[in-house]
């Protein structure tokens, strides 16, 4: 199997969290434009929000059956079939399990096979904007960001906080700066839409912008 990844330096360092079976099945490339010409049986785009409308032309058109997207606020019904979303945002892809989901029962087996080849196990859940993880920590930074409003303690002292009291590798403000508060912002409109439980804290709307 020949897999092409569209990646940043950062990202690829996380996919790489668990190791690479064979090396040589793996290409690397910057962009997205770059990886179509490889020839390869799969596609790994964690980039994909950053060009989302360019890239599913893209991808759709090219010659490889299946295309795999970081995609976390989106749904899998808005995507071609060949494709499947990922959790990929910074700080999840270095666990051993990747988040993922596609309306394409077809698209489960390659996946667990390209995963596999990173000595990563791939847990299928609910095609739903969030997915997991990503929705309980962006409620945990949209509520530490409830606690900072209201001058209940420092974005230092909740993050150490944090760490100590769960155990979590880091504090809320820590995910917030590596995962990217536009991310967090988005995923929480988006969820807000149906459930105002996740209405975003106006300071974290106003860190945003």
């Amino acid at each position: 199997m020949k897999i092409a990844v569209v990646t940043s330096d950062e990202l690829r360092a996380e996919l790489l969290q668990q190791g690479l079976k064979e090396p040589e099945t793996v290409e690397w490339f910057s962009g997205v434009r770059e990886a179509v010409t490889s020839g390869a049986d799969a596609c790994i785009d964690l980039l994909f929000t950053s060009h989302r409308d360019e890239g599913i032309k893209i991808l759709e058109e090219m010659d490889v059956p299946l295309v795999i997207v970081e995609d976390v606020t989106g749904m899998s019904r808005d995507l071609p079939e060949k494709f499947v979303r990922i959790n990929g945002w910074r700080g999840f892809l270095n666990r051993p399990v990747v988040e993922a989901c596609t309306r394409n029962e077809i698209n489960k087996k390659r996946t667990i096979e390209v995963f596999s080849c990173f000595n990563k196990r791939t847990e299928w859940v609910a095609d739903v904007p969030g997915f997991i993880t990503a929705t309980v920590i962006s409620m945990i930074i949209n509520e530490a960001y409830f606690a900072l409003e209201q001058k209940v303690s420092s974005k230092q002292e909740i993050d150490i906080a944090m760490k100590l009291g769960t155990n979590y590798p880091y504090g809320p403000f820590e995910w917030g700066g590596l995962i990217g508060l536009k991310n967090i912002y988005s995923l929480l409109t988006e969820l807000s839409k149906s459930d105002k439980r996740y209405q975003p804290c106006d300071l974290l709307k106003k860190e945003t912008n």
